[in-house]
């Protein structure tokens, strides 16, 4: 990944309502050092980010990635993101894209230790390229979380519902899915729910029901499934939100994992066994998703 922009946001209330925001923010060369050593968000993780999908120029679900940052500030105790300054700030960052696929990413930390407000920044770069996953599928296994289903409201603290920059678990998963052969991972709990992976929602195609785990608090909401949620119920499909047992991932008639950046990736295989791979809905839920969404 090439990183191509980059923006510091300056603190801004959040009812800052000036429409002149050049003040608030300042380009920053993306390969310069910009951060102090004692950052928070690199000693202890103690930040949220969002990973914001464009194609062709146009940043997708902007709002719904918004809400998130939000939300996910609300539940680590960090102040309320201005959200008109950091979408005046995602329109420059998505001006700097070229054609194709991009990935913006909004990163809001706690700061400097003992530091007078929080750090916050832009990125724009060139997005991977996600073609062939898309189109070839990918295999996943089961990972238990290591904590049951009701662990998010019996200790909120784990920030379980927030998109935080605490991701060594997820990469530590993902690392452990290729040593067992396969590509990526589903969450499961202790007691044999489905949460989610590691940097994706779950998407199951039961008939013709579309179900993804209930947004109970022990996982993120994933504004692609929202949005793909919606294309779904336009083509006359029901969907749902439900405790998934684990069972189900071995009866499902499609599975996808989905993101705002891979998009749709059919999976494969799920603990080593096949999972039927309906290719030409794939293409037509892929197609929809690189579609100018706002």
């Amino acid at each position: 990944m090439t990183w191509r922009f980059a923006l510091m946001i300056e603190p801004a209330a959040s009812d800052d309502t000036r429409e002149d925001f050049g003040a608030t923010f300042q380009r920053v060369d993306p390969s310069a050092p910009a951060l102090s050593v004692g950052e928070l968000s690199t000693q202890r993780g103690d930040g949220i980010f969002e990973s914001i999908g464009v194609v062709g120029g146009h940043a997708q679900e902007v709002q719904a990635h918004l809400d998130r940052l939000v939300h996910s500030a609300r539940l680590c105790d960090l102040p309320e993101p201005n959200l008109a300054q950091w979408r005046a700030a995602i329109e420059v960052a998505a001006a700097s894209c070229e054609p194709g696929e991009s990935v913006i990413k909004l990163i809001l930390s706690r700061g400097v230790e003992h530091g007078p407000a929080p750090t916050a920044w832009v990125t724009a770069a060139h997005a991977a390229d996600f073609r062939a996953v898309r189109e070839r599928g990918i295999r996943i296994v089961t990972l238990d979380r290591g904590l049951d289903s009701g662990a998010a409201a019996r200790a909120p603290w784990l920030l379980l519902g927030a998109k935080t920059l605490s991701y060594a678990v997820n990469m530590a998963a993902i690392r452990e899915a290729k040593r067992r052969g396969a590509d990526d991972a589903i969450f499961v709990s202790s007691d044999g729910i489905v949460f989610e992976a590691p940097t994706a929602s779950v998407i199951l195609r039961i008939g013709d029901r579309f179900v993804t785990p209930e947004p109970s608090g022990s996982i993120l909401q994933g504004t692609t499934q929202v949005s793909l949620f919606e294309f779904l119920e336009g083509r006359g499909f029901e969907t749902a939100y439900e405790a998934v047992p684990a069972a189900s991932l071995a009866t499902a008639d499609a599975a996808w994992l989905v993101s705002s950046v891979r998009l749709a990736a059919p999976i494969t295989a799920i603990d080593g066994a096949p999972v039927a791979h309906d290719a030409e809905l794939t293409g037509e839920i892929n197609a929809y998703l690189l579609s100018p969404r706002d």
